[in-house]
C-alpha cells in the first residue's frame, strides 16, 4: 500500500469512491434520507476543497485507488475504503497515517464515527465521548459517535 497527499487530478475518482462506498455500505445502517445526507456532506466540492488545502490523502493498492482519508487539525473528517478493498487493512493503514500526522502537533485525535465505522475506531483505541443526532429529511435522524484517542 502507498499513501500520498491527494492530487487535484484525483478529485473525481475520490468523489466516486466516497459516493460508491456510502451507497454500498450505509443503507445497512441508516434510512435512505440519512444515506443521501452523507452523500451531500461528502460532495465533490467538499472533497475538492480538502484536496486543494492538502488535507486529503489517498491510498493506492497495486496502482488502484483503494481509499481516502482527510483531517482538519486533529479532527479526522473523512475515511472511506472502496468496497472491493474492505477487510484488507486499508482503513487501518489510512488511520495510522492520519494519526501519525496529527500526533506531530496534537495529543489527541477526534472524529465523528458513523455506525458502520465505530467498531474499527474502538479497535484502534478510540473511546466514545458522546452520541450526537442530526435531523435530516423525512424525519430521519443521523446518529453518530464523537470519539477521541490519546496519541501521546
Amino acid at each position: 500500500m502507498e499513501y500520498a497527499v491527494a492530487a487535484e487530478s484525483q478529485v473525481d475518482e475520490l468523489y466516486e469512491l466516497v459516493q460508491r462506498t456510502i451507497r454500498a455500505v450505509y443503507p445497512r445502517y441508516y434510512p435512505q434520507a440519512v444515506v443521501e445526507s452523507f452523500c451531500g456532506l461528502h460532495n465533490r466540492d467538499a472533497i475538492a476543497a480538502d484536496v486543494a488545502a492538502g488535507r486529503e490523502g489517498v491510498v493506492l493498492v497495486d496502482g488502484r485507488v483503494a481509499g481516502t482519508g482527510c483531517r482538519d487539525g486533529n479532527h479526522i473528517t473523512r475515511v472511506y475504503v472502496a468496497p472491493a478493498f474492505q477487510g484488507r487493512g486499508v482503513g487501518s493503514f489510512i488511520m495510522q497515517r492520519l494519526e501519525d500526522e496529527i500526533a506531530r502537533d496534537h495529543a489527541t485525535a477526534l472524529l465523528d464515527a458513523s455506525l458502520p465505522a465505530t467498531g474499527l475506531y474502538e479497535r484502534r483505541g478510540y473511546r466514545t465521548l458522546r452520541h450526537e443526532q442530526f435531523p435530516v429529511e423525512d424525519e430521519a435522524v443521523l446518529v453518530y459517535a464523537v470519539m477521541e484517542k490519546e496519541l501521546a
